[in-house]
């Protein structure tokens, strides 16, 4: 009985290896954007806002009642330049 639970431990700690190598592995084709794949990143279509004077009004306003200024926008661009 315990060769028949070793081997299953053996089986599933061989699949957890592998799953972990595949995640790791996946990492890698994150890299960031070549120079020549950025001008596709520039596009208005990419914009999260895509009415900058609606979301300045709304900046405006939220300022306006919260009393606080900032922290709706994440760091770093698209650029790849922090």
């Amino acid at each position: 009985m315990s060769k028949r639970r070793s081997a299953r431990c053996s089986r599933s700690a061989r699949g957890l290896a592998a799953a972990c190598a595949a995640v790791a592995l996946a990492g890698c084709a994150l890299a960031p954007p070549k120079p020549w794949e950025k001008g596709d990143l520039a596009r208005a279509s990419m914009r999260f806002d895509t009415d900058p004077l609606q979301t300045k009004l709304t900046q405006h306003i939220y300022q306006s009642k919260e009393g606080a200024a900032g922290g709706d926008t994440v760091g770093g661009g698209g650029c790849g330049c922090n």
